[in-house]
């Protein structure tokens, strides 16, 4: 019986009809979701918090059913419900005015034990824990928003039904929440129901997204289509045109079926539109009397029908334009780079291959393009109102946001090219970096001939320097944006070939993994490459900061079937200011991809530094061993190792896949050995107790000691004998390298 709750759908609503007196407001509606997170959207008065409440118990219903992991819920009380594991967030935040912040989440917490605590929320909203003593009448609106979405968290629920959850919020706790629906989505212990009025939220969180009419699900549309398309969110959700929506609901098979028989002669004259609740209902409402519902009536004239025609038309050529053939992006900021970006645009076109013509200015001034700047725009958690300021930097890093969103929504890209300076480079390089490792990616910019580190990062971003800047078209600048265009639409075609061939061989392709690698390490990496080519493809990342960056890259991407992080010396240059750090985000992708790994502590006995003379002052009694007169080794205390194997340990506890962590009892790297010049038992031992007092050891995590140095044939042939089994229980998530 367990077996069968466990698989039944997170909610599931068949047919529910509810009335406020006469007014019929919910009139059938049907609803599923499986798991994850799935939006609500509508316009005010159609129904979405009436469906909330209804489901929740709090208004009757007239029909259907509501039913919570297969458990029937229609006629229980909410306290019933709440008891089966439903959480709600109210519409309007419903809080005890005489209650504080902390008593409001001590009295739910106690309903349910799982990962939500009060301390994980002071933790989520910083602002809460400052707050905590003030009761619910004494916060902001925000305030109030984030406590009533903390006191259903708390509840730890099955189902958490969440109504306008960004009302009143500050834009960077928007995000916040956005990213925390989205971490709820994936961790598949808890499903969500958002209604949300922000539409770059609902379309973020979840992968579809219900459209609701006056009281009925209408549609269930991509969240990708929605995002992308304006017209269509005008038509549906925006103050426009509404009179022909109920007849769009099932236009494609109505028209295939109905194809060979005749149609009837459309109206050419003045159309009159009714509508029967003119006012939004109360459960006190009568039915409106036939006068008040014809003075309400409007007309729709023969030149509305046009337009409605041309907005169809225009919908259909985006959703042409975001599906089908693959297509490449010319990006830039057209209303200063218009010439230089519609002449890359036309070479690759004159190529045969599909373009559009990506406007991310931030001036507010409209450009013909494919995709203008107010429609990126629409990415950002604020909207336009969030990219389009007086503050231009501010203005470029929303719109750089914006269009990373907006881009990681796109599934047919081929290529993508940019041409402008440093500010341009800066608005559409974290959106390349965003994009698998394989798809061309090209920026010519005057910024190309120095550090391009901030800008290309962990990714395969070609850069080519401009020469001249890039204003205006003239001899040089016309060769160099032709070479660059050309250059790419080269790459294109070479990989989109190479995409049409590669089906004959697909299968003698073998799953990639990484592993991370350096100089003090690298007998192990060979004979681990080894022992294991037959079966994988092995790619192996130097770490060096970036390297550990390409590498969680392409698992982020889905291209990495497992990973064998050996080497993780990057923490060292993070925590203690080497020049080869990782960022804050090492182990990010392993924690959200789940991918079966297998870590150790590789060369985490030493700080990279440059020459000598760059050492800090601070570092100049250390114990140091100098590798080249470029790089010099500095050899870590026992209180760094300690504060190592914390950090460590800490991200090891979030990765939710299967994990084994090598401990080598002699030595950590090729100086970390008996007669060696960094051996030094006593900081070895302080990074495996630390390790082991933090990591919490299941079935699935587990730290593994070794008696061998981590260059001992011994040590590898175990690290071998470990991957091998994770990855053939894991062989549903092997990917191909593309």
């Amino acid at each position: 019986m367990s077996d069968v709750r466990r698989s039944a759908p997170a909610l599931e609503v068949r047919g529910l009809d509810v009335y406020y007196g006469r007014s019929h407001a919910l009139q059938g509606v049907d609803l599923t979701l499986e798991s994850g997170v799935f939006s609500v959207v509508g316009r005010n008065g159609m129904g979405k918090t009436t469906l909330c409440k209804a489901i929740m118990g709090l208004v009757r219903t007239s029909g259907g059913s509501v039913r919570i992991r297969g458990e029937e819920a229609t006629g229980l009380s909410p306290a019933r419900i709440a008891r089966l594991g439903v959480g709600y967030v109210p519409q309007g935040r419903r809080l005890w005015r005489s209650l504080s912040v902390d008593e409001h989440l001590r009295l739910a917490a106690g309903m349910r034990r799982g990962p939500w605590t009060t301390d994980r929320i002071y933790e989520t909203f910083p602002r809460l824990a400052e707050r905590k003593d003030h009761g619910g009448s004494q916060l902001s609106g925000g305030e109030q928003q984030m406590l009533a979405i903390s006191r259903a968290l708390v509840t730890n629920p099955h189902l958490l039904i969440m109504d306008e959850p960004t009302e009143g919020l500050a834009p960077v706790i928007v995000t916040q929440v956005e990213e925390m629906l989205v971490r709820l989505g994936e961790d598949g212990d808890m499903s969500v129901l958002v209604i949300e009025q922000n539409i770059g939220v609902a379309t973020a969180v979840s992968g579809n997204v219900a459209i609701m009419v006056n009281g009925r699900v209408n549609r269930i549309i991509e969240s990708a289509r929605l995002a992308a398309d304006r017209d269509l969110q005008q038509r549906l959700l925006g103050v426009g045109l509404h009179s022909d929506l109920e007849s769009d609901v099932e236009a494609g098979p109505a028209e295939a079926d109905t194809a060979g028989a005749p149609q009837p002669a459309r109206n050419k004259g003045p159309v009159r539109i009714f509508i029967s609740n003119p006012t939004l209902p109360t459960r006190w409402s009568q039915p409106v009397p036939i006068a008040r519902i014809e003075a309400a009536a409007r007309t729709v004239s023969v030149g509305v029908t046009r337009l409605e025609e041309v907005a169809q038309r225009r919908r259909e050529s985006v959703t042409t334009q975001t599906s089908g053939p693959p297509v490449v992006l010319v990006v830039g900021t057209l209303d200063t780079k218009g010439a230089e970006l519609r002449f890359i645009r036309d070479i690759i076109a004159g190529s045969g291959l599909r373009t559009r013509l990506i406007d991310v200015s931030t001036s507010g001034k409209a450009s013909a393009c494919d995709v203008s700047a107010q429609e990126i725009a629409l990415n950002h958690g604020r909207g336009g109102s969030g990219v389009f300021g007086a503050d231009r930097g501010a203005s470029v890093t929303a719109m750089a946001d914006a269009f990373a969103r907006w881009l990681r929504r796109q599934d047919n890209i081929a290529g993508i090219i940019s041409a402008g300076g440093s500010g341009g480079a800066s608005l559409v390089a974290p959106g390349m970096r965003s994009l698998p490792i394989g798809v061309p990616k090209l920026i010519v910019s005057s910024v190309a001939s120095g550090d391009v580190g901030p800008y290309v990062g962990p990714a395969d971003i070609t850069m080519m320097y401009s020469v001249t800047d890039v204003q205006g078209l003239n001899s040089i600048s016309r060769a160099v944006l032709a070479n660059g265009a050309n250059a790419l639409a080269g790459m294109v075609k070479a990989r989109l070939d190479d995409r049409t061939a590669k089906p004959r061989d697909a299968g003698a392709s073998l799953p990639a993994i990484g592993i991370t690698m350096f100089g003090v390490t690298t007998p192990a990496v060979q004979k681990i490459a080894a022992d294991l080519r037959d079966e994988f493809e092995c790619l192996v990342f130097h770490a060096t900061g970036v390297g550990g960056r390409s590498m969680e890259k392409l698992v982020d991407s889905g291209q990495l079937a497992g990973v064998i992080d050996l080497t993780t010396t990057e923490v060292c240059d993070l925590l203690m200011g080497g020049v080869f750090p990782a960022t804050d985000d090492r182990f990010g992708a392993v924690i959200r991809g789940r991918v079966p790994y297998v870590g150790s502590v590789g060369a985490l006995d030493m700080v990279n530094f440059g020459a000598p003379d760059t050492i800090p002052e601070r570092y100049r009694q250390r114990k140091f061993h100098v590798h080249n007169p470029q790089v010099t080794l500095m050899r870590t205390t026992p209180e760094e190792n300690e504060r190592m194997g914390q950090w460590i340990g800490e991200r090891l506890n979030q990765m939710d896949g299967r994990v084994r962590f090598f401990l080598p009892e002699g030595g950590v790297s090729a100086l970390d050995a008996p007669g060696q010049p960094f051996w030094d038992a006593d900081a070895d031992a302080a990074l495996f107790r630390a390790l082991e007092r933090t990591v919490r050891q299941t079935a699935n995590r587990q730290l593994i000691r070794i008696r061998n140095n981590i260059n001992d044939p011994e040590f590898a042939a175990a690290v071998v004998s470990a991957f091998r089994p994770l990855l053939g229980r894991a062989g549903g998530r092997r990917r191909m390298v593309r």
